[in-house]
């Protein structure tokens, strides 16, 4: 069966951890991205996400530090020197509008993947970041104290070979790079995560 243009590009979304830095992401851009985002959906409608959106050498440069990249891969410096990602957007929630941080997860998994998709569809790519202090992340970007920083996503140009393996339901599933860099993502089968046949 031929695959539709959405699986085709859920298929090329993957969380990219090396860029082409030669390709800068606009402003514009990542405001195509976030304007997709906040069609979605949100509990109760309330709304209380708010995005930094960084695309400029120093901002992008204060960022990329502050932020931990392959948890799965200790041994590896990612990004590689030279292939770190030209835009970050940092998705916040305004207290103001709700102080439950909890409540909002979902929203921000709903808006990070909405704004990958798009990012993918305009020949790009990107990775979920989780792995920062918010405080150093709201004064590096001087954030007011409304606006608590929940998760980043890094936006560039994709420069490294991800490959989808399907495995066992034995096989484990961290991620792993063999000796070509080439990075290898284990994915269960459709027909082990279907619970009733």
């Amino acid at each position: 069966m031929e695959l539709t243009a959405f699986e085709k590009l859920v298929r090329l979304n993957r969380s990219c951890r090396g860029y082409d830095e030669s390709r800068k992401v606009t402003r514009e851009e990542l405001l195509r991205m976030v304007d997709c985002a906040r069609l979605t959906a949100s509990s109760v409608n309330l709304q209380p996400l708010k995005y930094y959106l960084a695309c400029d050498g120093e901002t992008v440069g204060r960022i990329q530090p502050l932020t931990g990249w392959a948890r799965n891969l200790p041994q590896l410096k990612l990004p590689h020197e030279g292939m770190c990602p030209t835009a970050f957007i940092v998705i916040c929630q305004d207290r103001d509008v709700s102080d439950s941080l909890a409540r909002f997860q979902k929203d921000v998994g709903i808006a990070a993947q909405t704004i990958l998709l798009a990012a993918v569809e305009m020949g790009l790519g990107g990775c979920m970041i989780g792995n920062f202090e918010a405080g150093k992340i709201r004064d590096a970007l001087e954030l007011p104290e409304n606006l608590a920083p929940l998760l980043i996503v890094a936006i560039g140009k994709p420069a490294e070979k991800i490959v989808i393996k399907e495995i066992a339901p034995d096989e484990p599933t961290p991620y792993y790079r063999d000796a070509d860099g080439v990075h290898y993502v284990p994915k269960r089968r459709l027909e082990d995560i279907i619970i009733n046949g």
